[in-house]
């Protein structure tokens, strides 16, 4: 579990650095998402301001997301 949690924030953070400026330019330069929430709230915006690559990256860390909440809720 560490390790897809890892990747997740990985490609996540990549995610972030690649559409900055196109698509979150009203956050902070060094903003980056911690929390679930933060996270989804983040890949909706990428989704909504960026092209087709950035919604078809998006989705996949959603599913993603939606994958390791449920895995760790499922644990608890």
């Amino acid at each position: 579990m560490a390790v897809a949690l890892r990747t997740f924030d990985e490609a996540l953070h990549e995610l972030v650095n690649d559409y900055r400026t196109r698509c979150l330019w009203f956050l902070r330069p060094d903003y980056c998402p911690e929390t679930p929430e933060e996270q989804l709230r983040v890949l909706s915006y990428i989704q909504k301001y960026g092209d087709q690559a950035a919604y078809i990256r998006a989705a996949h860390l959603r599913r993603w997301l939606s994958q390791l909440s449920n895995a760790n809720s499922v644990a608890s």
